[in-house]
C-alpha cells in the first residue's frame, strides 16, 4: 500500500514538474526589427486576401471595420475574433511592428502566449518583412473604436493556452508557397495565395480529432465539419474536373460568386468571395484558378 502511495506521488510530482516545464517553455522565434517602410494600399489588399476582414469585422451585427466580435463554434468552444482597431487599451494600438509581426507570422501573442490556430496565422509564416510592413501600414489607417474583445468560451482543459504549446510542436508546418521552377508565373503566384494568404486549406482539407489538418492525405479532400457548422466541399483538381470546372469558371467564381451552373456560394464561401477574392485583381483570381485547376505533380 504504501508503494502504491509512493507511485502515485511520483506520478503527480513529475505530472506537476511537466505541465511548469511546459508553461515556461518559451516559443517562436525572435527576429531582427522591421524598418521598412510599408505601403496601406497593398497592406489593405493582402488583408483582404487574407481574411482579416472577414474574420475581424462583425457584419451581422454591424460592427465598425476590425473591431472583431465575430463568433465562432468549434469542437473544443466558443471563440470570438479580437478587435484589431488602434485603440491601444482594447485593440493592438500600443503594439510595435515586431510584435504585429510575430502575431501574423508566428501565432505568438505580445505577451508570450500562443493563439488558438483558428487564427489561421499557420498560412502567414511566410509572409516577407515587406508584406508585414505593408500590413502594419494598412492597420495604422483603421480607426480606433474603443470595445473590449470578448472573452473566449473555451472550457476546461481547452482553455488552458500552453497545451498550444505541445499542439503547436505537433502540427505546425510551414505553408507550401515557394515558387517552383518551370511552372510559370501564374501558377506560381497562385501557390502563393491559395497555400498562403487566401488559405483554402483552412476550410477544404479534413481535420483529425485534435483539430490540425490532415495535410498529407486530405490537403484540399474537403471537410465534413466545419468549425461554426457546414461542410467544405473538396476543391483538389480532380474533383474539380470531374464537375465541370475551368480556369475560366473558377476566376469568374472567385469573382462574382457564381458558379458554373449559374447557382452562387452560399455560407462560408460566399463570404470568403463577398468579403475576400472579389477585391482581387482578375490576373489574381486567375493565378489561384490556375493552381487550383493543376494536378501538383511538380509542387
Amino acid at each position: 500500500m504504501r508503494g502504491i502511495s509512493k507511485l502515485a506521488l511520483g506520478v503527480t510530482a513529475f505530472g506537476a514538474f511537466t505541465t511548469i516545464a511546459i508553461v515556461a517553455w518559451p516559443i517562436g522565434q525572435i527576429k531582427g526589427p522591421i524598418t521598412l517602410e510599408g505601403d496601406a494600399s497593398k497592406g489593405a489588399y493582402l488583408a483582404r486576401a487574407s481574411g482579416c476582414i472577414a474574420c475581424h469585422t462583425n457584419f451581422e451585427a454591424g460592427g465598425a471595420p476590425l473591431a472583431g466580435g465575430v463568433k465562432l463554434d468549434t469542437p473544443f468552444g466558443t471563440l470570438f475574433s479580437p478587435n484589431l482597431t488602434t485603440d491601444p487599451e482594447h485593440g493592438i494600438g500600443d503594439w510595435t511592428i515586431d510584435e504585429f509581426a510575430r502575431a501574423v507570422r508566428q501565432g505568438i501573442s505580445p505577451d508570450g502566449e500562443p493563439y488558438y490556430p483558428a487564427f489561421t496565422y499557420p498560412f502567414y509564416a511566410n509572409f516577407t518583412d515587406q508584406e508585414i510592413a505593408d500590413l502594419w501600414a494598412a492597420f495604422q489607417t483603421v480607426p480606433a473604436v474603443a470595445e473590449p474583445s470578448k472573452e473566449q468560451e473555451m472550457p476546461f482543459p481547452f482553455n488552458q493556452r500552453w497545451g498550444l504549446k505541445l499542439w503547436r510542436a505537433a502540427f505546425l508546418t510551414t505553408p507550401r508557397t515557394d515558387p517552383v521552377e518551370g511552372n510559370g508565373n501564374a501558377w506560381n503566384r497562385g501557390r502563393e495565395l491559395v497555400e498562403g494568404a487566401t488559405h483554402c486549406a483552412a476550410c477544404h482539407t479534413g481535420r483529425n480529432i485534435v483539430g490540425a489538418r490532415k495535410t498529407d492525405s486530405q490537403h484540399f479532400k474537403g471537410s465534413a465539419a466545419l468549425p461554426g457548422g457546414g461542410k467544405a466541399p473538396a476543391i483538389d483538381y480532380e474533383t474539380l474536373q470531374m464537375r465541370g470546372w475551368t480556369v475560366d469558371s473558377l476566376a469568374y467564381a472567385l469573382r462574382t460568386g457564381i458558379k458554373p451552373d449559374g447557382d452562387a456560394f452560399g455560407g462560408s464561401m460566399g463570404e470568403v468571395v463577398m468579403y475576400g477574392t472579389r477585391f482581387l485583381t482578375e490576373e489574381d483570381q486567375r493565378a489561384m484558378a490556375t493552381y487550383l485547376m493543376d494536378d501538383h505533380t511538380d509542387g
